[in-house]
């Protein structure tokens, strides 16, 4: 890891949820997104203390702190929009960079043609060469394309928001599971609300800190990440599907079908335990670990540099995705060049299997390993919730 000063800025307080409200439609987010990279704002020259002054969520904090103790609680706003707005401010130059990468939609293509010939090739291979592809390649392959869906789940493959949709939705089908539009849903509430109890998504339960504790628990832990990380969402914060989870279902199946009907079970069974394997105990899996887990005392978000990075979407410019959610990863790691002042003298990673390493044994680290906050009372979650969410 590489360490310096903690070069974020001094977070600012939160607005209540009535004037930060859930987005209408996939447009009105998108053109938000262009302005204000999915979180809310504050008038700079009316900045005061909101949450002082509101007893009912001072309330609320101390019941759901004393409920969950062991977790590192922050009840500052994340550091990401201050510091988007001082590199904005320093680097004005970095706007050139915001857009799509009209090339993603040919990655996408490249990858699932590259996966079926995969299956194709396999076939009739001995069972120990079959289990090693499965694992590598297309443990791999199936990560590849997870991380396609985060970058398109951003709208970055193309202008219209339905081309997006559509194609995220062809991308997942290598995956064997439907993932795609559910997934969209709760990553723009982790962006809009990261670190918000009962609300971001990417928060690990009281029940994982509690249980998995133990070295070996923990490895088990990082194995089970994409039943995890599926069904977490549905605990803390459940959605009723919509028309696109329908349909990214239905693509599914039939895809599933298809491979059934032409490859086999054993076509079938690569795809669904490449899905799990690449996504579970696997080098590449340390973004999971390494992007919001606290390794590092006062620093909530961390980016990777290492060479994972050219096989995984830039993944690891995690700092800088969240500064720019907006910037597509072809141009990621020119927000650190154009602002290397704000991302360089601060804590960052060199390796997804060192942090693997050091989570599992380093007994200090668990799941407990990341900060909550309570910013937004219950009953503005409760109308978030039941306007399904940000997006539908």
């Amino acid at each position: 890891m590489g360490k310096g000063g903690d070069n974020q800025s001094a977070p600012r307080p939160e607005r209540p949820l009535s004037r930060l409200q859930s987005v209408e439609s996939e447009t009105d987010f998108q053109s938000r997104a262009e302005l204000n990279s999915i979180e809310p704002t504050i008038d700079n020259d009316n900045r005061k203390d909101i949450q002082a002054e509101n007893h009912t969520l001072l309330r609320e904090r101390e019941e759901k702190v004393a409920k969950e103790p062991k977790f590192h609680w922050d009840h500052r706003n994340n550091p990401h929009e201050n510091r988007r707005k001082d590199i904005l401010k320093a680097h004005p130059e970095v706007k050139k960079h915001f857009g799509i990468d009209p090339l993603t939609k040919y990655k996408v293509i490249a990858t699932i043609a590259f996966q079926i010939s995969s299956i194709h090739l396999l076939q009739g291979a001995p069972w120990y060469t079959w289990a090693f592809c499965c694992y590598t390649i297309c443990g791999m392959t199936n990560h590849m394309i997870s991380l396609s869906l985060h970058e398109i789940s951003h709208n970055l493959a193309f202008k219209k928001v339905v081309s997006n949709r559509i194609l995220a939705i062809i991308s997942n089908l290598p995956m064997g599971i439907p993932a795609a539009a559910s997934f969209k849903r709760y990553h723009m509430e982790h962006h809009r609300y990261q670190g918000e109890f009962g609300v971001d998504p990417d928060l690990p339960l009281d029940f994982e800190g509690w249980f998995f504790s133990s070295r070996a628990k923990k490895a088990l832990w990082v194995f089970l990440q994409p039943a995890t990380y599926s069904l977490r969402p549905l605990i803390t914060n459940p959605k009723s599907p919509g028309k696109w989870e329908i349909i990214n279902i239905s693509a599914a199946v039939a895809f599933d079908l298809s491979i059934l009907y032409v490859f086999g079970l054993g076509g079938l069974l690569y795809l669904l335990l490449g899905t799990i394997l690449g996504l579970g105990l696997h080098p590449m899996s340390g973004h999971f670990l390494s992007e919001h887990l606290v390794l590092c005392e006062g620093q909530e978000t961390f980016s990777y540099y290492g060479p994972l990075n050219w096989l995984g979407y830039n993944v690891g410019y995690h700092n800088e995705h969240h500064d720019f959610a907006f910037v597509s990863v072809k141009n990621l790691p020119m927000m650190r060049v154009c602002a290397p002042e704000f991302y360089d003298d601060i804590a960052h990673y060199h390796s997804f299997v060192k942090v693997l390493y050091d989570f599992i044994f380093d007994d200090k680290l668990s799941p407990y390993s990341r900060i909550k906050r309570v910013n937004v009372e219950n009953s503005e979650i409760k109308e978030l919730r039941a306007r399904g969410g940000l997006i539908k």
